[in-house]
Parts: structure tokens; sequence; C-alpha cells
């Protein structure tokens, strides 16, 4: 057995079960091997494309993805893909041939490359240890939750494994979670007792029906709101006392409420930038407590009174067993009303810009969540219009909405929507785009089409890169070089095998309506035309992060 073939079969024993990619000469046995031992193979039509779905499908799957890629050139392509998986801390394999040769015209420095975005690196550097060192970097994945790039060299490929060397221990890896300190425990034990207005913002690391359990059980007993990051959303969608999302996105109402919290608690959440509104949402005499399992992540991004070094759900648990009686804390009557009447985006209201033309992107969403069934997997693009899917559309839990934003690329939107819908296969899949970054993504409509899913694109079509617009054009800056001719992207859709219907009216979303009440045989992509008046809410909370 050649050391390809040994590796992919032994990646795929211990557990990962997709692979996503682009085969080219140097990934082709590697990637064979894989779905011989039982892995399914995505072909994307372009590695970038490939490196976001198994993002994606890593994400909302809560299992490691592969992504198979050509020496060189396959690896560049993916590159963008990578940063976000690697920004976002998502247990990733890339497997990636190597030209070890300077004169060839594959040759990288590859390893240079994955470090440059925050990858980490590992490589198969002999026959006679190539399964272990593969093992060595899922388990790297796994445990440390991080994006591995897997160097595998063309001629130590191509190398006979000595027997017995490929028969491991291959059972899937597993991460232990961490047990906090009992002192760190009784801290925030005693904070929590103090409060009168707490606030719990859970992250990244809380989303699991676990932590949300065990989060809704210990707020419950101290009265406190419940909020997300914009990654979690959903997590407490039920709750009559959650906030929504925390940060740019917040509502005015769970603004408000942020703001006027005596504590507040991130649970598995960065309270980055984003997340407080550069810690505007913070008050100057709120504590603030951070939980994290990576002591690395405590106060990173701030300041913390408390930091503590755990899981969510075993610190919540423990926090509540420390527990006194039950406090209405921020739970008021008045809070709870307010709650009921304007905490969604979609009850706050707003001054109605639509047109014959165009259709104001508040009133669309609107109308779109109505439509389409409940049950439902969001993934969503970056640049000016990205706010409104991501708050108008609800989502069914935490694995509703893949945002893929910790890079701020457009053009991911699509490949996302893809990797959720194969992770969450018995949701309808919506993907929520940008004209401009439905055209960068535009290859993946093949990928959407040939493997049958039953996905609604959603372009929303201010025919620029609205962001940029919004931002140069009230100083007076030329646009011409963020603006376009008006595109049909409907038509574009139809040549890959869509049906497809253009909006710029209320009305026009009956053929919406007529879909999905129908066989749903082919995906829909509907062409919005947006109305493009004035910038996202959130728009100039963005520009200040730069």
């Amino acid at each position: 057995m050649k050391v390809a073939e040994a590796v992919g079969r032994a990646l795929s024993a211990a557990g990962v079960g997709r692979v996503f990619g682009v085969v080219g000469s140097g990934n082709f046995h590697l990637t064979n091997a894989m779905v011989a031992e039982g892995s399914r193979f995505v072909a994307a039509r372009h590695e970038g494309g490939a490196a976001t779905m198994a993002d994606a499908y890593s994400r909302m799957s809560g299992t490691v993805a592969a992504l198979s890629v050509h020496q060189g050139p396959g690896l560049t392509n993916a590159m963008t893909g990578i940063a976000e998986a690697a920004k976002s801390r998502t247990p990733l394999l890339v497997l990636a041939a190597e030209a070890t040769e300077p004169r060839s015209n594959f040759y990288v420095d590859q390893e240079a490359l994955a470090r440059s975005v925050g990858a980490v690196t590992a490589r198969v550097t002999s026959a006679e240890g190539a399964v272990a060192q593969a093992r060595d970097a899922l388990r790297r994945a796994v445990h440390d939750r991080r994006t591995v790039l897997l160097n595998l060299p063309l001629d130590v490929q191509a190398r006979d494994v000595p027997e017995g060397a490929h028969a491991l221990d291959l059972a899937p890896p597993e991460r232990t979670a961490v047990e906090p300190e009992s002192a760190d425990v009784q801290a925030l034990a005693q904070v929590l007792e103090k409060s009168r207005r707490p606030v719990f913002v859970a992250g990244r690391g809380a989303r699991s029906p676990g932590s949300r359990d065990a989060l809704a059980a210990l707020a419950e007993r101290h009265g406190a709101l419940l909020a997300t990051s914009a990654v979690a959303r959903g997590l407490f969608h039920d709750n009559p006392w959650a906030l929504d999302v925390s940060g740019g996105f917040a509502s005015p109402l769970a603004a408000e409420l942020i703001e006027g919290a005596d504590l507040i608690v991130g649970w598995g959440c960065a309270l980055n930038m984003w997340t407080t509104r550069h810690g505007r949402l913070i008050g100057a005499d709120t504590t603030v407590v951070q939980v994290d399992d990576d002591a690395s992540a405590l106060g990173a991004h701030r300041e913390v009174d408390l930091g503590v070094t755990g899981d969510v759900e075993l610190t919540a648990r423990h926090a509540l067993a420390r527990a006194g009686g039950r406090r209405n804390g921020y739970r008021t009557a008045d809070v709870e009303a307010a709650l009921t009447a304007r905490v969604r985006w979609r009850d706050v209201p707003y001054e109605d810009t639509s047109g014959r033309e165009r259709i104001d992107p508040r009133t669309l969403s609107i109308a779109l969540d109505d439509i389409l069934p409940a049950e439902r997997v969001i993934g969503v693009d970056s640049g000016n219009f990205m706010g409104y899917p991501s708050m108008y559309l609800s989502v069914p839990d935490e694995n509703g909405l893949c945002f893929t934003q910790a890079f701020q690329s457009i053009g991911l939107g699509l490949a996302t929507a893809i990797g959720a819908a194969l992770a969450q296969p018995d949701r309808l899949p919506v993907a929520a785009l940008g004209d401009g970054g439905a055209m960068m993504g535009a290859a993946e409509l093949d990928t959407v089409r040939r493997l049958g899913l039953p996905m609604v694109v959603v372009v929303y079509n201010d025919d620029a890169y609205g962001a940029e617009v919004h931002h140069f054009g009230p100083d007076g800056y030329p646009l011409e070089t963020v603006e376009f001719p008006d595109t049909d992207v409907a038509a574009v859709a139809r040549g890959y095998g869509f049906e497809a219907v253009t909006v710029r009216t209320r009305a026009d979303l009956k053929a919406v309506e007529d879909w999905v009440a129908g066989p749903r045989s082919a995906p829909l992509l509907i062409d919005a035309k947006v109305a493009a008046d004035r910038g996202a809410w959130w728009l100039e909370e963005a520009f200040r992060g730069h």
C-alpha cells in the first residue's frame, strides 16, 4: 500500500466522513482512498468554495471535515476559505499535496502560507510514520480546535508503507471538557449573587444543547437575560428572556438592556469589538466575567474582572449548584412586556422605501421570513446587506445560521450555505448574498444543482459594492469603481439549471410562495433589486472596526 492510500484510508477510519475539494494529480490517490474507505467526497468548482464548504460543514455538523487540494495553486486558491476557518478556530483538516523541489512550477512555501493566515501545520515525512503523523494532525484539529494543514510531499505519497505501519489505533479522536477550578466557580457564584441586572452573552463555545440548557437554568435562577454573539444566534430561540444578538446587529431594545446590565458574563464568547460595539454596550460600572475553556482567550479583547478557564456547560452547572434561591434580577414585568413587543428587528417600525423598481431590504426579508419554512439553515455572505438576512430571518436553533465572517471576505456565502446544507440535510438551505458576492461565487451554483440541493439563493442586488458606496458616497468621493450596470443574476442562475425570479415589489414574491408549495425539484434564485438609498444600520460600526 502506498502512503497516499494508507493516509486516506486511515483518516476515513478515524472519522473524517466528509471531504471537500478539487482533485488534481497530486491529491488524486489520497482522495480516492478516502472515498473507498467510506468518506463522501464533495467536488466543488473552485478550491476557495471547497474550503468554505468544509468550514461550514464542520461548524454545523460538529465533526471534522477535510479539504483536499492539489499542490501549489490548489492550496493558494483555497487560502481565503482557510483563513476564515483558521480565524474562526474551526476544527478542519486541510490535506494538501506538496511539491518540495523549488524548481517545480507548483512549488510554494505551503507552511508559510498556512501560518500567515493562522492555521497550524504538519507534514507526512516518511512511509513508516505517515499514518501516525496523519492521525496526530487530526487529533490536533479536534483537541485544539484548530485548522490544520497536513502537507503530503509527492515523493513520500508514492512510497510503500511497511507491513503493519498502517494498522495503528485509529479510533475517532474526542475532545475532553475542561473542568473549571473550584475557586473560580465560587468567585463566579458570588458575582452572580450580587448582581441585580445580569446579562449572559453566549458565543461559539456555547453552541451545544447541553450548554444552552445549563445556561438557561443558571439564568433562570439569577434572573439573567440571554444574548448571543452572531455566530451563536438561535441558541436561545424559544426563551422568552432572550435578547437575540448582542453587538452591531442588536435591536435598539437589546442594546438598551445590555447597556443597562450591572453584570455581563461572556460564555465561550470573545467579547470582541463586534459583540460589544467597541465596548459601548458595557457600562462604566458593569462587572465583566468571561468563561472559556482556552485560558489564552480570557481578556484577549478587553479587560475582564473575572476570568474562568473551563467548559461552558460544566462551569454553568457547577455555578448553578452553588446558587441560592431564585431571584428576579433583570426579569421584571416591564422588561418582559418590552421583549414581547419589540426585541425583534421586524417589530421595530421603519419607513418603507420600496417603490416600483426597488424593494426595501427590510420589507423583502420580513416577507421571506413569513414565506420560507421555519426549519431552515442560512448561510450569509459579507457586505452592506448582510444584517438584513442575519437578523430579519428567524432561525430555529444554534444550527440555523452559519456566520462565516471572521475574515470579512465577500464571495463565501454560497459555499457556506452548501456546506451548512450538507450538515443539516433536513432543513431548507438559504443562501443570502449580495450581488458582488453572488458573482464572485457563481461557479458553485453548479455545485448546488449537481448535488440536488433544494436551496433558495437570495441575492440582495443593489448593483454595487454597497458598503463602499454608503461609506464613501456621503463625502463626495467618486463611486465609479464600486458601482456596476444592472446584472441579470436570475438569467445567470437559469443557465446553471435554477428556477429564478426577479423581485422588485412584494407582489413578485408570489413566485417564491409557489416554489415553496411545489416539488422544489430545482433550486431557486431570487434576484431581489433592493433599494439602495441608505446604508445598513450596522455599517458605521463595521467600518469603525477596520
